[in-house]
């Protein structure tokens, strides 16, 4: 049995919803389980409050310690200025005493993110995230172009060669993540799943 981890860091509930699509795509792979956490926020209560963000959200906290525990592991993030926020940042910075051990060599890493606009660094955000899942030895996964809408034009959308992403939009613009961006993020978790499947066995 291949086991997952979903782990993801949302604000307004854009990477909380691909999150949960990624899992329902590992969940399409038999030999497969999956589990959905976040990581801890960071910013104080009355600044959440001010901003809208989303605090009562289902997944329970992961900490560092528990990721050797997965075969796979598919990490998602929103975009700050190009990078990984902060929060996952943090996460990941307690990640050392795994490294020294090399818990998570030869493990699945994969990545998706959104941003508010369509050039705002959905790519960077996910290979700069990738820098760091190679220095733990993890094996990248992507979102292959067999997911054929990566290459549509009938719509606004997200979406990588390097992982699903999402447009949010701003102010009156916003939305959460289209059929389409949730259908990219079930077609990765399943790919994942697949290749974690494989390699467990």
């Amino acid at each position: 049995m291949a086991n997952v981890l979903v782990l993801y860091y949302s604000s307004y509930g854009h990477i909380e919803q691909m999150a949960a699509a990624q899992a329902e795509g590992v969940a399409r792979v038999p030999g497969c389980t999956v589990v959905v956490k976040r990581v801890a926020e960071l910013a104080p209560q009355e600044v959440c409050v001010a901003a809208g963000f989303r605090l009562d959200q289902a997944a329970p906290i992961a900490t560092p310690d528990e990721l050797e525990q997965y075969d796979a592991i598919v990490f998602g993030t929103p975009t700050r200025f190009g990078n990984m926020a902060a929060q996952m940042r943090n996460f990941l910075d307690q990640t050392g005493p795994l490294w020294m051990r090399g818990a998570l060599v030869g493990k699945l890493g994969s990545v998706f993110c959104s941003t508010a606009s369509q050039h705002g660094g959905q790519e960077t955000t996910i290979t700069s995230f990738h820098t760091t899942l190679l220095h733990h030895g993890m094996i990248i996964v992507g979102l292959p172009y067999t997911f054929k809408d990566l290459s549509t034009m009938r719509e606004v959308t997200g979406g990588t060669p390097y992982g699903a992403s999402c447009v949010t939009g701003a102010g009156a613009e916003l939305r959460m993540p289209t059929a389409l961006e949730l259908e990219m993020c079930r077609y990765q978790g399943e790919h994942v799943g697949r290749i974690a499947r494989r390699l467990v066995q």
